[in-house]
């Protein structure tokens, strides 16, 4: 027997839970990045996926009898970009700085709105989300080409994992595909984890690591999922488009990152191309999902 489907707390508007949900993913992604000194990302990204899963899986229960051969290769598909948009935005965090990192990981689901639409005008949103990846690497020593890539990386597979949320919504009920993913990442990144770094000592970086797995997975995700109900995706997809800038105030705030003024601008740009993206985008009803 499935999860029931979460319901939205009285009086709390759909928009407010989006924000929440934004709110604690960059809280997560910075707590997280406090920890690097510490233990390496792919730990922390270990630690995030194993402790969502627990939870995942415990409020879900998900039946596993009778699924079909497709129903688990898109689980497998999900997992597998779940897994690589997670240890690569980590990649990206651990040399560049937050805001940025999430700024260029961005271009994944603005191209994904872009390529939604036919109009002329899109070509627009492309020269501005352009203007501002060029204007981040105009400031100097504070963007890597490692960094960089690891970003686009995270983007890219953050676009797979949007498509492939609808075929495993599809297949699977409530948050039983979000679940079962989930674990199946959590699994094939513990030989890296281990290779790694080994298994985490000490019980803070255990319920650190999984405060970021509540944080930035369980959290959203119940949010993102009780404000689709009563949410026009249009109006979603607007408000997801502020995560670079709480991703920067969350770098500021928590492991006291700064960006210079052209940044800001490049942020800016970035959010404002995604805005007009995801305006002239055709109506969706799977809406856009949080990293």
């Amino acid at each position: 027997m499935s999860a029931p489907a979460p319901v939205r707390p009285r009086g709390v508007p759909p928009v407010v839970l989006v924000v929440v949900g934004i709110c604690s993913v960059q809280l997560g992604a910075a707590i997280a990045k406090s920890l690097f000194d510490e233990v390496s990302p792919t730990t922390i990204v270990w630690l995030r996926l194993l402790s969502s899963a627990v939870i995942l899986l415990a409020w879900a229960r998900p039946s596993l009898r009778g699924r079909s051969r497709a129903d688990w290769l898109v689980a497998v598909g999900f997992a597998a970009s779940l897994g690589l948009m997670n240890w690569s935005i980590y990649q990206s965090f651990s040399r560049i700085p937050l805001g940025i990192a999430v700024t260029i990981e961005f271009a994944g689901p603005l191209t994904l709105a872009i390529l939604g639409s036919r109009r002329p005008r899109d070509l627009l949103w492309v020269g501005l989300a352009g203007a501002g990846v060029v204007l981040l690497g105009v400031e100097p020593g504070t963007v890597t080409l490692a960094g960089a890539g690891f970003a686009l990386l995270a983007g890219a597979s953050w676009a797979t994992y949007i498509l492939l949320s609808r075929a495993t919504g599809a297949r699977w009920p409530g948050v039983d595909g979000l679940a079962v993913a989930s674990a199946l990442a959590a699994l094939v990144l513990t030989t890296p984890m281990l290779a790694c770094a080994g298994v985490p000592a000490g019980p803070r970086i255990w319920l650190l690591g999984a405060a970021v797995g509540v944080l930035s997975s369980v959290i959203p995700y119940t949010c993102e999922l009780v404000a689709l109900r009563s949410l026009r995706p249009s109006l979603f997809g607007i408000l997801m488009s502020i995560e670079p800038a709480a991703a920067a105030l969350a770098g500021i705030v928590v492991v006291h990152e700064s960006l210079a003024a052209l940044q800001w601008l490049a942020v800016g740009c970035v959010i404002l191309a995604s805005v007009g993206a995801t305006r002239s985008t055709r109506p969706d009803p799977a809406g856009v999902v949080s990293a």
